[in-house]
């Protein structure tokens, strides 16, 4: 075991690591953030998806020790500095862009780094940007409107599939 020191959603923390502790075992059990999901731990699902240094990244396929020294933000770190939810998540519930919601935290997060990259995408953009992210519940169609909806976008002419 070895220490790993990191910044989590702008906060100073340090916790112990074995050599092959993957990032979301390391946020779950050892900083106790169960927002990051672990889904297929084959980075098939996208269910664990983080930031590390603004870095949309599949945490189920980083070790904890590469994340050393890094920023890194969990879907803990999306809310509002009030705790209210932020405008992606808001957008999500706004316009029923989940279900179960397991999916939800990682979709949230490959959300934010495309508007990041992309502040107005088109819904072709956001689908094929959602590529990696695996949503058994919803049929996609409301993520994608609530994405829409949160670049500031009018979700009105958003066609179902």
């Amino acid at each position: 075991m070895s220490k790993v020191e990191m910044t989590v959603n702008g906060k100073a923390v340090s916790g112990d690591a074995a050599g092959n502790t993957l990032l979301t075992e390391f946020l779950r059990e050892e900083l106790r953030l169960t927002g990051t999901h672990v889904g297929c731990d084959t980075s098939q699902c996208g269910a664990c998806v983080v930031h590390v240094n603004g870095e949309a990244v599949k945490a189920c396929t980083m070790f904890a020790a590469e994340a050393a020294g890094a920023e890194v933000t969990t879907i803990e770190g999306m809310a509002n500095a009030d705790g209210s939810l932020g405008v992606i998540q808001a957008a999500f519930q706004e316009h029923h862009g989940l279900q179960c919601g397991f999916c939800t935290p990682g979709m949230v997060m490959s959300a934010a780094a495309l508007l990041k990259e992309n502040p107005k995408p088109s819904e072709a953009e956001v689908r094929d940007y959602l590529e990696g992210n695996i949503c058994r519940c919803t049929g996609y169609h409301n993520i994608v409107k609530a994405i829409m909806a949160a670049s500031g976008q009018d979700v009105g002419a958003i066609a179902a599939e």
